[in-house]
């Protein structure tokens, strides 16, 4: 007699996505999502994408009426200063990290899912992220600001 199938369960994804996103704003650092803008459903500014992939700071200060839920994030963020409604289905979602320390979860694939694609270095800034915090990084094409003095930095 053939043992009975698992019972099927709901996907894991949004689940550790919500918990990633709820540890790096309590440690005080800006959650970014790291995303396959080829996914079906995505809907972001097509010039923030960068080798079909972008990266978004989801902190709260970045964006507004943001929703993440089981199927996937909704919110409004500022592109280039102009307003618009974003969308990143859960499947696309690749990653979420901290922008400062780089420290994250590159999340599992469902068993349904196809083949993912394979999982960049990201590093702590990424030239793929998107403008959308009053914070971010000026464009590629702004002159350098002046160099600070050295600083430390503590590795275990």
């Amino acid at each position: 007699m053939a043992e009975p199938d698992p019972p099927s369960m709901t996907s894991q994804r949004p689940y550790l996505l919500r918990a990633l996103y709820e540890w790096v704003v309590d440690n005080g650092m800006t959650p970014h999502l790291l995303v396959d803008a080829r996914s079906p459903g995505v809907r972001v500014p097509a010039h923030a994408v960068k080798d079909g992939q972008v990266v978004l700071n989801i902190a709260d200060r970045a964006v507004g009426h943001m929703r993440m839920d089981n199927d996937g994030i909704r919110f409004s963020a500022r592109f280039g200063g102009v307003s618009q409604n974003v969308v990143v289905p859960m499947a696309a979602v690749i990653a979420i990290y901290a922008r400062e320390t780089g420290q994250g979860l590159a999340l599992p694939m469902d068993a349904a899912a196809a083949t993912p694609a394979p999982m960049p270095e990201v590093p702590a800034t990424s030239p793929a992220t998107a403008d959308v915090a009053a914070d971010a990084p000026p464009p590629e094409d702004a002159p350098e600001p002046p160099k600070r003095g050295n600083h430390l930095r503590v590795v275990k």
